[in-house]
């Protein structure tokens, strides 16, 4: 059987070179004589992989050395719990919420301090990013949290909050490594990588140092505190070594085709072509403010939802995958991340227009 176009919003799709050089490496990983999925994590064959692969993500992102790179378990659930019981000195945090993601955050936050939810677009759908650019941010605030691509909805901050001096802690699951980065800006950037980078079950952590101490919430779990990882090189305990090693491949893949910049204009390109023909369809439409759009999940509907789900049914059977919305949206959602090709747009939209003609 041939791929499919796969546009699931996570797991998602790897760069097929990346999926080939790994079943190649399946049974013998570089003469060792096992697969990296049997090997000691404290074995020098391993130690080799996962320090590689943060000197290339660091290279990609241009981290600067006063930031630590965590690979940790858990996923990005997990961080909504690690990041308060880290950072929330002052038992306060000021939370953005555009989406589930950060709804979620916001609500585990709850349980260690006071959160206070200085802007929402909650009003309509999470259909757009509320203007941050003078927010009424806390003066006790140990950090600002936003969700900076929201998978569900389709949106992206096109600009940072001001968050007027605080710790910017972001979670950038879905359009990690899209685009280039000032790391800087933030004191925590985060994400899960089984949406952009690898397989499911990995959570990178990039965090700036100063944050990283013992002075933690009461009760912290070793394994919840920054520095237990930090400490070890993430090798405190065993990580997720297989999902660390597939990253590392995407991590060399990316730098191949021309680091983030190059990818932010590929990325530019294919959405552009999706959304272009969105914009003119009679049938479809983007349920996105156009100034918000993400580069990477584009929810669209037809307004009739017994033609969304005959739509999705017929794509499926056409070998477009995964392209049901979320039940919070309804209609189709396309997730077109890195590892999608220009050519799986082009033909998702070519169909599109198949299907618009056939039922309209």
């Amino acid at each position: 059987m041939s791929r499919v176009y796969n546009f699931s919003a996570g797991p998602a799709v790897l760069p097929e070179e990346v999926l080939r050089e790994a079943a190649e490496e399946m049974l013998d990983y570089q003469g060792t004589g096992m697969s990296v999925m049997e090997m000691s994590h404290r074995s020098k064959a391993y130690k080799d992989i996962i320090e590689e692969a943060e000197a290339d993500l660091r290279d990609l992102m241009g981290i600067p050395d006063d930031y630590e790179v965590l690979f940790l378990q858990g996923g990005a659930s997990q961080q909504f719990a690690m990041i308060p019981m880290n950072l929330m000195k002052n038992k306060t945090a000021d939370y953005i919420v555009t989406g589930q993601w950060a709804k979620k955050a916001s609500e585990e936050a709850g349980k260690y301090g006071r959160v206070n939810i200085i802007a929402s677009s909650a009003d309509k759908t999470f259909s757009y990013i509320p203007d941050c650019s003078d927010l009424p941010v806390s003066e006790d605030a140990d950090y600002v949290y936003i969700c900076e691509n929201n998978t569900i909805y389709g949106t992206k901050y096109k600009e940072l909050p001001n968050t007027k001096g605080k710790i910017l802690v972001a979670d950038v699951s879905s359009c990690f490594l899209s685009e280039p980065v000032d790391v800087t800006k933030y004191g925590v950037i985060y994400g899960g990588v089984q949406k952009n980078i690898g397989p499911a079950g990995t959570v990178i952590v990039i965090i700036r140092r100063d944050l990283i101490t013992e002075d933690v919430l009461p009760g912290t779990p070793t394994m919840l505190k920054y520095k237990t990882h930090a400490d070890a090189g993430s090798l405190y305990n065993t990580p997720p070594a297989y999902g660390i090693y597939i990253c590392g491949k995407v991590f060399k893949w990316l730098k191949k085709q021309g680091g983030l910049a190059a990818m932010k204009e590929k990325n530019e390109k294919k959405a552009k072509i999706l959304y272009d023909y969105l914009d003119q369809s009679r049938m479809f439409r983007g349920t996105v403010e156009a100034k918000d759009r993400s580069l990477m999940n584009v929810p669209f509907v037809t307004g009739d939802e017994d033609l969304d789900a005959k739509f999705v049914k017929e794509a499926k059977a056409a070998g477009f995958e995964n392209l049901k919305g979320h039940r919070t949206v309804g209609g189709m959602r396309a997730s077109i991340y890195n590892a999608m090709p220009a050519e799986g747009v082009e033909a998702l939209v070519a169909f599109m227009k198949k299907f618009e003609e056939e039922n309209l």
